[in-house]
C-alpha cells in the first residue's frame, strides 16, 4: 500500500491511525479522468481513499488508456455505496457540493449559485466573487 522508505507497512498503518488518517482500499472497476483535451481511462486500477481530518484524498495507481476528448460518455464509479456521483441532482457539469458551498459562502440561493458557477466554468472562487 505505501512505500514508507523501508518501514513496516503494519507499523505505518498503525501510525497513520494514531494521526487520525483513515485509509481504505476501494474495489474500483474503472476510473475516468476527463480534461479539456483528453480522457484517461484506468481499467486495471488500484484506488486508495485517505481521510485525514475530514479531507478525502484519492490515490489512483494503474496505466491509463488515453482517448481524445469527446469520446464515450461514462460515469466514474468507485464501487463504494456511500460515495455519490457528483453529477446527480442538477447540471451535469456542476457538482451539487460546489453549488452548496458557493450558496453558503455568498449568502445566495442554490439557483443563483449554480448560475454563477456555470458563468465562471465551475471556478468556485470566481463564482463567489461574482455574487459578492
Amino acid at each position: 500500500m505505501f512505500g514508507g522508505g523501508g518501514m513496516n507497512p503494519r507499523k505505518m498503518k498503525q501510525m497513520m491511525k494514531q494521526m487520525g488518517i483513515d485509509v481504505t482500499e476501494l474495489d474500483a472497476e474503472e476510473v475516468v479522468i476527463r480534461t479539456a483535451d483528453e480522457e484517461l481511462v484506468f481499467s486495471d486500477v488500484q484506488v486508495t481513499r485517505m481521510d485525514a481530518q475530514g479531507q478525502e484524498t484519492y490515490q489512483v495507481v494503474g496505466e491509463p488508456e488515453v482517448h481524445e476528448a469527446g469520446g464515450s460518455a461514462g460515469v466514474v464509479e468507485a464501487g463504494d455505496e456511500d460515495e455519490t456521483d457528483a453529477e446527480t441532482g442538477g447540471d451535469a457539469a456542476i457538482p451539487e457540493d460546489d453549488v452548496e458551498l458557493v450558496a453558503t459562502r455568498a449568502g445566495v440561493s442554490k439557483g443563483d449559485a449554480r448560475d454563477a458557477l456555470e458563468a465562471e466554468d465551475g471556478d468556485l472562487a470566481a463564482a463567489i466573487a461574482r455574487l459578492e
